[in-house]
């Protein structure tokens, strides 16, 4: 039986050399990878009330609309700067190599809601902070984050646990 990791291909030296590159888009692509990994992303919230999952850039759009849908809830997303319509709050974190700003609308969560957070990869912990921010300001309570991918040796997992968030990944690659 396959595993969520035996749909992701790895592109070495992408986006910089030395890099090892884990492409979720091979996992997107097949139905039953797919599948697979919004089964298991939804597993342990399947039972635990959950009142709107929110997508990180991008490819968190997919992953939460898809587990939205079979939870039959409700869609929200944390974007890069510039990208939402209406009026919006904004954070902005560090990167290895900058620094970027998330936004997210500023109506999109009521105060009290209980929010699932989703993403494909989890590395620094650099965006899901800055999401897991924009969240606390809007009055959210944040049950957890789900992603398909983590890179321990960048320390993300370490981040958002010491910000006592409870962390869910379906599998891990060590180095970078």
């Amino acid at each position: 039986m396959k595993t969520v990791k035996d749909y992701i291909r790895t592109i070495p030296d992408f986006p910089h050399e030395g890099i090892m590159f884990r492409d979720v888009t091979t996992l997107f692509a097949d139905p039953a990878g797919l599948r697979l990994a919004i089964d298991q992303l939804l597993q342990p919230y399947a039972a635990v009330q959950v009142d709107k999952i929110v997508g990180l850039e991008a490819r968190g759009f997919i992953l939460g609309g898809a587990i939205a849908y079979e939870l039959g809830k409700g869609f929200v997303p944390i974007r890069k700067q510039g990208k939402l319509p209406g009026k919006t709050l904004s954070q902005a974190y560090t990167l290895e190599y900058g620094e970027a700003v998330m936004e997210i609308h500023e109506d999109a969560i009521e105060p009290g809601e209980k929010v699932l957070v989703v993403d494909d990869l989890l590395a620094t912990g650099g965006t899901a902070s800055a999401g897991l921010k924009l969240l606390e300001r809007l009055g959210a309570d944040v049950i957890g984050c789900a992603f398909i991918i983590d890179l321990p040796d960048l320390g993300g997992r370490r981040v958002l646990e010491s910000l006592d968030m409870p962390v869910h990944c379906l599998c891990a690659y060590e180095g970078l």
